[in-house]
């Protein structure tokens, strides 16, 4: 009978920790997190769009703005110029053509009063009309009839000169009287003009002192005079406390949904689980599981899971409760049985004896004799079986054999008292099944070998082989070498018996009858 299974206190593998991965609450965490990622990148995406659009409109009035000044000044420019060229043609023909030179005085006298002043030479130097200017002549450069140069803080200086140069003009352009040409107040917001040419700048209008996080946009119109180039710059839609709460509060609102999404799973869900799976693995067959770290759970559904192990592990201690209490009545009734068997075996050993005794003729004797010893060879394996019936780890061969070969010495008849029974037998287990059938195996082989040859010497080894769980019987004699008196025994008697035996060892009986061995090979369970 099978001992009780004694309790495995190894975590089983389902209960085991698994190795780090994604959990659900993380899963649900990051789905929370992305789909409000979205939300907050559209939220950021219209600020940037409607900023985008403030920049638009901002830039669309700073070009009408450009456009305007830049038309203003050309156009301004342009007509002084005109007025000069005029005047430098006709004094080149007539230096003395007074008209001409109070047509143009008559075309400045407006700019004069904010300093803008004219004056024409001949070829020479010498003045044929105008003020005296400061300035050089500046050359007319890239094919232009007019020539330009900025004179920094001060102002712009224009020239024209004569086709065959008997007469050339220059006009100088303050900057009070440049500034004058933009019109402020109709731009309807502050906007910084200035004047460039060949990298030099005129500053017409500046901008107050902007902040670090204000924004200009500048266009650059060009005035169709000698490369002359307007830039007009305006502040764009700035970066303002509002814009930037705009664009952050959709990334704050989304970490901190993140932040509190995770704060409420991992209280709500991942503790009590992660506390409810550690008490699981931490069970033992047998106890009853202690919740009381769950029952504190928010969730109602982990509490009610709780509950559930722990009935069901009630359940489990119920029902082991009552095996063990069934197993613990079995073994009792298994070792009476034991017990009852062993004494009715020793009862018919004594029958058994006791007719022997009284028996008249040797035939008689040698039968009663030859039972005794399978009824010897029966109880040795049960009293072995008896004995390992605690820790079931299997019969030991060696001592099985060692005790069956001492009865059988003793229950040997007169003939043979001389005979010899050598062991060589390796501390092998082996199932009940294997040990009865080996034991009367064995007896009926040395019984052979005495009724064939009483003095002769036996020899009973029983090694493990190379293939694994297996093992050879093997009795050899001098006894069991090919005779007729051994094939007329076993015809007539020990055949039968013994090809019974092999076929409940299913395995083959080989017999060398050379050399006078038996040998079968036998399953063991293991080694002592």
């Amino acid at each position: 009978m099978a001992s009780a299974p004694t309790q495995d206190t190894e975590v089983p593998e389902r209960l085991r920790p698994a190795p780090p991965r994604l959990t659900t609450g993380a899963k649900l965490v990051f789905v929370l997190g992305g789909t409000l990622l979205i939300l907050a990148a559209i939220a950021v995406f219209a600020t940037l769009q409607t900023t985008r659009l403030a920049d638009s409109e901002a830039s669309g009035r700073l070009r009408i703005a450009a456009n305007e000044d830049a038309r203003a000044i050309a156009t301004e420019l342009m007509g002084d110029m005109t007025a000069l060229r005029v005047a430098v043609r006709a004094m080149g023909q007539d230096p003395l053509d007074t008209p001409s030179c109070a047509r143009a005085q008559g075309v400045f006298a407006q700019q004069s009063l904010t300093g803008a002043r004219f004056l024409i030479t001949d070829r020479s130097g010498r003045t044929l009309c105008g003020d005296p200017l400061p300035a050089a002549l500046p050359m007319p450069v890239g094919g232009s009839p007019i020539g330009a140069d900025i004179l920094p803080g001060k102002g712009l200086v224009l020239s024209v000169a004569h086709q065959d140069g008997r007469a050339q003009a220059r006009a100088f352009f303050p900057l009070p009287f440049l500034q004058s040409l933009i019109d402020q107040n109709s731009h309807g917001s502050p906007i910084a003009s200035a004047l460039e040419l060949d990298g030099e700048s005129l500053a017409l209008e500046d901008m107050p002192k902007r902040g670090a996080l204000e924004r200009m946009k500048s266009i650059r119109t060009e005035l169709g005079i000698a490369g002359l180039v307007l830039r007009t710059s305006a502040p764009s839609a700035p970066i303002t406390s509002s814009l930037i709460v705009a664009l952050a509060l959709p990334l704050l609102m989304w970490l901190a949904a993140v932040l509190i999404g995770w704060f409420v799973v991992d209280r709500l869900l991942i503790r009590p689980l992660r506390q409810l799976r550690g008490i699981v693995a931490a069970y033992q067959p047998g106890e009853v599981l202690d919740i009381s770290r769950v029952e504190a759970a928010p969730a109602q559904e982990i509490r009610d899971l709780a509950d559930t192990f722990e009935a069901i592990t009630q359940t489990v201690a119920t029902h082991e409760a009552g095996l063990a209490e069934g197993l613990v009545r079995q073994t009792k009734l298994t070792r009476e049985v034991h017990h009852r068997v062993k004494n009715n075996l020793q009862v018919i050993s004594s029958l058994i004896n006791f007719h022997a005794r009284g028996a008249t003729g040797p035939e008689a004797m040698a039968a009663y004799s030859s039972i005794q010893r399978r009824v010897d060879a029966l109880a040795v394996v049960h009293r072995h079986h008896f004995a390992e019936l605690e820790e079931n780890r299997g019969l030991n061969l060696r001592t099985m054999i060692g005790e069956l070969a001492a009865n059988i010495r003793a229950t040997a008849p007169e003939n043979a008292a001389g005979i010899g029974i050598s062991l060589d037998v390796a501390p092998l287990l082996v199932n009940q099944d294997v040990a009865v059938a080996v034991a009367f195996l064995v007896t009926e082989t040395i019984e052979l070998a005495m009724n064939c040859d009483p003095a002769a010497q036996i020899r009973v080894a029983i090694k493990p082989t190379e293939q694994e769980g297996r093992a050879v019987v093997r009795v050899v004699s001098r006894a069991l070498v090919e005779t007729d008196e051994l094939r007329h025994l076993i015809g007539k008697r020990y055949g039968r018996v013994m090809e019974g035996l092999a076929r409940q060892l299913r395995a083959p009986l080989h017999h060398d009858p050379l050399t006078g061995a038996y040998e079968i090979a036998v399953p063991i369970v293991g080694r002592d």
